[in-house]
């Protein structure tokens, strides 16, 4: 009897051990959408789940995986990463090489597998070249490790890393190289794992890859792979692959994009205390918006409800600019914008070699509100810092030519920005993303709360938090460029207006900093004005912007 109870504790503490060692991570479950993806409409070669990049090479998005290898410290949040390969493989379909992402989120990932229909695209390797084996290693991780190069014959390229668990090199057929003229140079896109990436793990860290050149003309096409290296300064050792024929019939029809844009259409939520909410543009202009003209101040223009009075072309030269109704009644009310009367502008253009569609969700408000400062445990007002007539933000969702899925958000912040991926994002009715825009400065924000922009304690306050002022961008959209389809989208004048959307203001921000340092003790005062002097223009709001389409993403990748 003993015996039995004495077994039957040892069961017992061991299921617990057990337990604790099987501590669950955010990888351990599998990020789905909230809801199903739609069947798309028909028409070219949009979600059809094959592109064909040129010269018989075809490739196909692999989501589905099979765990090769894990450690469970380093990289983000020092959490560890997993290393896994594509399972299964569709008929014809080979490996490229194996997928890893950090610990620290959901497992919602891709790899291309590759395809040849002419014989000569893809190859074997000729041999393998172990990177490094996690032998050594005193942390807790599933086994041990080993990350191999293939090495490519002659004229292709290796694309990836195959991950093993065991010290045999794999089999030569497990992975294929590409012939070197259907790919591209890859850099780093994001840390996935290391000890540390400021230093090194013997030097060894592992980044995710995307092409050098990005942009709606480039061709380069990222593999979802990852590079393997123990230094960040030598070359990268993997290569991005190339739409060599710039095939863009993946690409949606306008017909997809509706579609798409209603599948996936973000909530925007205001700060309860916004005053200064958006509107469309016609809106803004019906409602006595101004055009002045350099050297004419005194006979501003009323401006046409379609812009098409306004200026064509040109650059940003400073001989025209918008501001809002002279009358003071009239300003107050069109600074408040009207969110009954509000529209975004979408602007649809290929990425990563036409295998990605972005989806630029453009916002406008006709007045950007004053900034507040945390200064440690001090919140002041900032006067008229922050203030600007006319203010563009975005948003951009990159969703998947191969099947119509979100992959990620960016999310715009002033000068910059962050990509966001689709597993970290809130969702309602459905597969639409929950966005919170900054009190008075409008910056775009995954999650509510506060964002200070700033060092240390000291920061601009980007508060943001979910109220019944929201904006459900799905109801009202119109799409403004779409360069790849040719005529069948229609420019507005508006868009091809080049000069700012705002005055130049002409306060004097060291009167305004003076103002502000009088609130302060002594001993934060040099800190606050080294602080608020360091910031640019676009955040202290001397100006109105350009519109969108002299922002650099228009052509370029988001930041």
């Amino acid at each position: 009897m003993g015996n039995r109870l004495s077994s039957k504790k040892s069961a017992i503490l061991s299921r617990i051990v057990m337990s604790k060692k099987q501590k669950s991570l955010p990888i351990d479950a599998s990020f789905k959408l909230p809801s199903p993806l739609p069947s798309w409409p028909p028409g070219g070669g949009f979600g059809s789940g094959i592109i064909d990049l040129g010269d018989g090479l075809q490739v196909r998005q692999i989501s589905s995986f099979s765990k090769v290898w894990a450690t469970h410290k380093g990289g983000p949040d020092d959490l560890g990463a997993s290393f896994f390969e594509p399972s299964p493989l569709p008929q014809g379909f080979s490996m490229l090489g194996c997928y890893s992402q950090p610990n620290n989120r959901s497992l919602y990932g891709w790899v291309l597998a590759g395809r040849d229909e002419t014989g000569s695209a893809l190859k074997q390797p000729i041999d393998y070249t172990l990177v490094w084996s996690s032998e050594s290693l005193q942390i807790k991780q599933d086994g041990v490790g080993y990350i191999w190069l293939p090495t490519p014959p002659d004229g292709y390229k290796a694309l990836g890393h195959v991950v093993t668990n065991s010290p045999q090199k794999p089999p030569l057929g497990k992975i294929l190289c590409v012939r070197s003229d259907l790919t591209d140079q890859c850099e780093f896109e994001s840390w996935i794992w290391g000890l540390d990436k400021e230093s090194d793990l013997n030097g060894f860290n592992v980044f995710s890859l995307f092409p050098i050149n990005r942009g709606t003309q480039a061709m380069g096409v990222c593999v979802g792979t990852f590079v393997a290296q123990k230094t960040t300064t030598a070359p990268v050792s993997i290569s991005c692959l190339k739409n060599a024929a710039s095939n863009l019939s993946c690409m949606p029809n306008l017909d997809q994009i509706q579609a798409i844009f209603q599948a996936y259409s973000p909530w925007i939520y205001f700060h309860p205390d916004e005053e200064y909410l958006p509107s469309s543009v016609s809106w803004y202009f019906v409602n006595g918006a101004l055009l002045y003209e350099k050297g004419e101040e005194s006979k501003p223009v009323p401006i046409k409800s379609n812009g098409s009075n306004l200026p064509q072309g040109g650059s940003n030269d400073g001989a025209y600019w918008l501001d809002l109704p002279v009358e003071e009644g009239a300003k107050d009310r069109v600074k408040r914008g009207d969110l009954q009367e509000s529209q975004v502008y979408l602007h649809i253009k290929p990425m990563f070699g036409a295998t990605f569609t972005d989806i630029a969700v453009w916002v406008f408000y006709p007045f950007n509100g004053p900034s507040r400062a945390k200064v440690e445990f001090i919140n002041i007002p900032l006067g008229k810092i922050g203030e600007h007539v006319g203010d563009w933000e975005h948003l951009t969702l990159r969703i998947s030519n191969f099947n119509g899925e979100l992959l990620s958000i960016y999310f715009s912040e002033h000068s910059g920005g962050t990509w966001v991926n689709s597993s970290q994002l809130e969702f309602q009715n459905g597969n639409k993303a929950v966005t919170y825009s900054s009190l008075h400065g409008h910056a775009m924000y995954a999650k509510p709360g506060l964002v200070l922009q700033g060092t240390g304690s000291i920061g601009i306050r980007n508060d943001t938090a979910k109220s019944k002022k929201f904006m459900d961008t799905g109801t009202n959209s119109l799409v403004v460029a779409a360069e790849y389809l040719g005529m069948a989208v229609t420019e507005p004048p508006w868009l091809n207006y080049f000069r700012k959307w705002g005055p130049k203001l002409t306060y004097d921000i060291a009167e305004e900093i003076k103002k502000v340092e009088k609130l302060l003790p002594g001993k934060l005062k040099s800190a606050f004005d080294k602080f608020i002097r360091s910031l640019p223009n676009e955040v202290l709001g001397e100006e109105g912007p350009t519109g969108p389409k002299l922002k650099k993403n228009w052509t370029g990748d988001e930041v």
